[in-house]
């Protein structure tokens, strides 16, 4: 039996083995699929532990970034963006890839978003970095973002010039000036974007809130109330994740309707406080 696992730091609240569980049901696959709580110095060890039995590695915070030096290989995706989520194992080989890009593109363009002609960044971790790879294949040529901490943005000023896109980086404190923004992607973690709910403005723009638990968010409820298109984390969630099992199982394409029912069931499940 093969397995596989979501890695991270905390794990708990993870809807990763829900996703991958019901996919492999639909594919009939007796496959195991496990949350591991691993920090960025435990994962060396864990990585060089793997046997035969194992088909890939889903990565969450903060092991996005961390997990680069010890791939094999890495898709141009991976390199540009310099964040993977996905290691699929083959032979003993471990190559990275960030389907996170491929998750926040289809939410967008099932939302009808196509062609931003500005857009806003609101953080500067892995996942802001694949913001401006999705704006990018989007059309738009110059990103906000905003930091929280202004000195914590070389990596994604890096990705940034490897993609190729023009990034004006702001404080915390200018934060309410960007978000009239067409586009307006909150990479952030649960609760770092509260503080904003109070500054959005009555603009008619769209809010991308990657944050799927719990949702909606303060600010997202800020932008609903204002009139803004909100398109909250599950719909990203799950076609990264359907893009894992293609990738990590050979099997396409993933059983994206089952998947989206498991995770919509396990939500509803779930107290109000998860």
């Amino acid at each position: 039996m093969k397995q596989l696992a979501v890695l991270g730091c905390p794990i708990g609240q993870a809807l990763s083995p829900t996703l991958h569980r019901a996919a492999y049901q639909v594919l009939g696959l007796d496959w195991a699929y496990l949350a591991i709580d691993c920090t960025p110095d435990q994962l060396p060890s864990f990585l060089n532990g793997l046997d035969d039995s194992w088909a890939g590695l889903s990565l969450t915070m903060p092991l996005k970034r961390a997990a680069l030096p010890l791939l094999h290989e890495a898709s141009a995706t991976v390199q540009a963006t310099g964040t993977a989520n996905t290691v699929t194992v083959n032979s003993g080989r471990l190559f990275g890839e960030n389907t996170d890009v491929h998750g926040m593109l289809q939410a967008l363009l099932n939302a009808g978003i196509t062609q931003p002609e500005s857009a806003c960044v609101l953080g500067a971790g892995a996942t802001a970095a694949t913001a401006l790879a999705v704006l990018h294949t989007l059309g738009c040529s110059t990103v906000t973002a905003i930091a929280r901490d202004p000195t914590r943005t070389t990596d994604l000023a890096w990705a940034a010039e490897r993609i190729g896109v023009a990034l004006h980086i702001y404080p915390w404190s200018e934060a309410a000036w960007h978000l009239e923004t067409e586009l307006v992607v909150s990479a952030l973690p649960p609760g770092a974007a509260d503080p904003l709910a109070q500054w959005w403005p009555t603009a008619g723009n769209t809010l991308l809130d990657v944050v799927y638990r719990p949702c909606p968010t303060p600010i997202a409820q800020a932008a609903q109330r204002a009139g803004s298109t909100v398109i909250g984390g599950l719909p990203m969630l799950i076609h990264q994740a359907a893009r894992q099992v293609e990738l990590q199982t050979g099997h396409s394409p993933a059983p994206i309707a089952a998947m989206r029912e498991a995770a919509e069931g396990a939500l509803r499940a779930a107290p109000p406080s998860a």
